[in-house]
């Protein structure tokens, strides 16, 4: 059972929570591989995935890793919902909770609003992004991918490269792998820097070269142009030209190095199809391990011991 009743970032959680997470999600893996992708661990409980944002990837893998454990899942979506009519977070919260939920997972774009729900329900609250702040589960499908692969997270080099200044991932990442007792470089244009980043338990390389240099896990940001303000680069062709990851770049850190996108992936801009598509990545990996993840989680805080 995690110490905490919802999951709302990774910047105040334990590395005994993260641990115990991803060896969950380990055990978790075997079940997407069966031909029946189907055990009775949370029969009879409810989650609601309550998204007031687009999303492919975490909310279809939250969706799966719900019905897998034999839970009932509902998709929210504030388009088609009172929302329309002025309802507010607090209220719609409060009806859903009403109508007998377990679990919420909720995807906004205000910071914080995550926190905020898990203030008014008794419902476990799991944070699936919220603005820039946190993306936790995101985070902790990167570094099982990244466990899985080289058997260990300490003292790993791992560079997160882009738009670290609007990424909550980018963010849930530097605190996980931290915490994890890896070492965290981050590098991207100037302008999409945020300041005392170190203070998050980051480095900031002088370039981005510096911060691929002998490591062992590149990741690469997607350009957060929904949240940021025009003119913090001259164009998408300039950014691929300075601070996109092509196969020249990758070579500088270790050969065995793994290369990382949460997703989705703007091919030329921030890596090449070359590398996407080559031997070093595990972006289909990183896939996988959401789903498991997203398992583990749900079942940790509605069908752990105790619960």
């Amino acid at each position: 059972m995690l110490s905490r009743k919802h999951l709302l970032g990774l910047e105040n959680a334990t590395r005994e929570d993260i641990e115990l997470i991803l060896d969950t999600a380990d055990s978790f893996k075997e079940i997407i591989d069966r031909d029946v992708k189907k055990v009775p661990t949370l029969r009879g409980k409810c989650v609601v995935n309550l998204f007031y944002e687009p999303s492919t990837r975490t909310r279809t893998s939250f969706e799966l890793a719900g019905k897998y454990l034999s839970a009932d899942t509902i998709n929210f979506s504030s388009s088609t919902s009172s929302v329309q009519k002025g309802e507010t977070l607090k209220d719609t919260a409060k009806t859903l909770e009403m109508m007998g939920i377990d679990a919420v997972v909720i995807r906004h774009s205000s910071s914080g609003a995550a926190e905020y729900l898990s203030w008014h329900m008794n419902a476990a609250v799991i944070n699936a992004g919220d603005g820039t702040h946190e993306h936790p589960t995101q985070a902790l499908l990167d570094m099982l991918t990244v466990r899985e692969k080289k058997g260990t997270l300490e003292g790993l080099k791992v560079a997160i490269l882009g738009d670290i200044t609007h990424s909550r991932v980018a963010r849930s990442n530097i605190f996980g792998f931290a915490k994890m007792g890896c070492d965290v470089y981050v590098a991207g244009p100037q302008t999409l820097m945020p300041r005392e980043i170190e203070k998050m338990g980051a480095k900031a390389a002088r370039n981005m070269d510096e911060a691929v240099e002998g490591a062992d896990v590149v990741m690469a940001l997607r350009i957060q142009l929904e949240r940021q303000k025009k003119g913090l680069f001259p164009s998408q062709r300039e950014y691929s030209r300075f601070f996109g990851i092509d196969k020249k770049r990758l070579s500088l850190a270790k050969p065995d190095a793994l290369l990382l996108h949460p997703g989705p992936v703007n091919r030329g801009v921030e890596i090449t199809s070359e590398i996407m598509d080559g031997a070093q990545s595990v972006i289909n990996e990183q896939v996988k391990s959401g789903v498991a993840v997203r398992m583990a989680v749900l079942y940790l805080l509605m069908g752990g011991a105790g619960r």
